[in-house]
């Protein structure tokens, strides 16, 4: 009996269409998971994991619950964050011995801050093939919905969870021009929207997308200066997964940049570098850090 004839949803219509497919066996199949909506899983993804023979995973009594809705039941191997150069080990045992293991993660697609990436490069190193099932995203689905018109997004993960080194690491982000894309954890969101507040113009938009294809969704965008506000005027607002979308620097003006190195210079000429950088942050309202990153530029 072929792979296509034992699948248990092979009777769909629209999956004749696997008949012209081939899903080859020693083949890791990375496959995308929905982030909420559990009807947001592709057809092609629930055929694979119909037909491979053991899906590694993040959690497995997350996988089994999800497995168990479309009726599907597979071995189920351990592949998370603590433990995944053993499970690649495993992994890459059974696919040398010519099975098809689906690799998905708790929620979205593998890989993507969370676990995944590891066990990915194992596989390849071990030269076996690596076959990408696309779907769920949290990063493309907010981006699709928040209005910020840029051709280029710059995806940061999760910010640092302690303070000063959130502020550092946000300091390095200020010439940016794409729109930067975060994840937060619901009890950090309020400081989350602080630090962005006080390392960037307050002028610039920022989105909020909160509990992405869930029963609770909202998407909200508003000025940085009112951010913080709107999370606190409803306790709601600081639980369920956040994607937080922030909008770009202005493209650099070459004549303004001209003109701004011409002033650090003359002030490079007589004051040390953080004074220099201070005083022309005074003289042209750009961001202070950014010039002292110029000016040290400069000065070499």
């Amino acid at each position: 009996m072929s792979d296509l004839v034992s699948s248990s949803i092979a009777s769909l219509p629209v999956l004749g269409e696997t008949a012209h497919q081939t899903y080859p066996s020693a083949t890791l199949y990375v496959v995308a998971t929905p982030i909420g909506n559990v009807t947001d899983i592709s057809l092609r993804a629930l055929h694979v994991l119909s037909l491979v023979n053991a899906v590694a995973c993040e959690d497995t009594r997350n996988t089994a619950t999800l497995m168990n809705r479309f009726g599907l039941h597979k071995p189920l191997i351990a592949a998370h964050q603590h433990n995944e150069r053993e499970a690649a080990e495993t992994l890459i045992a059974r696919l040398q011995a010519g099975e098809r293991i689906a690799l998905v993660s708790d929620a979205g697609t593998p890989a993507v801050s969370d676990p995944g990436a590891r066990i990915v490069d194992a596989v390849r190193a071990a030269g076996l093939r690596v076959l990408p099932l696309p779907g769920a995203s949290a990063v493309v689905t907010a981006l699709s919905a928040s209005g910020l018109v840029n051709d280029q997004f710059y995806f940061v993960g999760f910010l640092p969870a302690k303070a000063k080194q959130r502020e550092n690491f946000l300091a390095t982000l200020g010439a940016v021009t794409a729109t930067m894309v975060f994840y937060e954890a619901p009890h950090r969101i309020l400081d989350c929207a602080s630090a962005l507040a006080a390392a960037f113009e307050p002028t610039r938009q920022v989105v909020f997308a909160r509990e992405l294809t869930k029963m609770f969704e909202e998407i909200h965008r508003c000025p940085l200066s009112e951010a913080a506000e709107w999370i606190k005027a409803d306790g709601h607002r600081e639980k369920g997964e956040f994607v937080v979308l922030l909008e770009g620097a202005a493209p650099a003006d070459d004549d303004n940049d001209a003109e701004t190195d011409r002033i650090l210079r003359v002030l490079l000429a007589e004051l040390p570098v953080k004074q220099a950088a201070g005083l022309a942050a005074q003289i042209t309202g750009r961001k202070k850090n950014a010039l002292y990153d110029r000016a040290l530029q400069l000065k070499d």
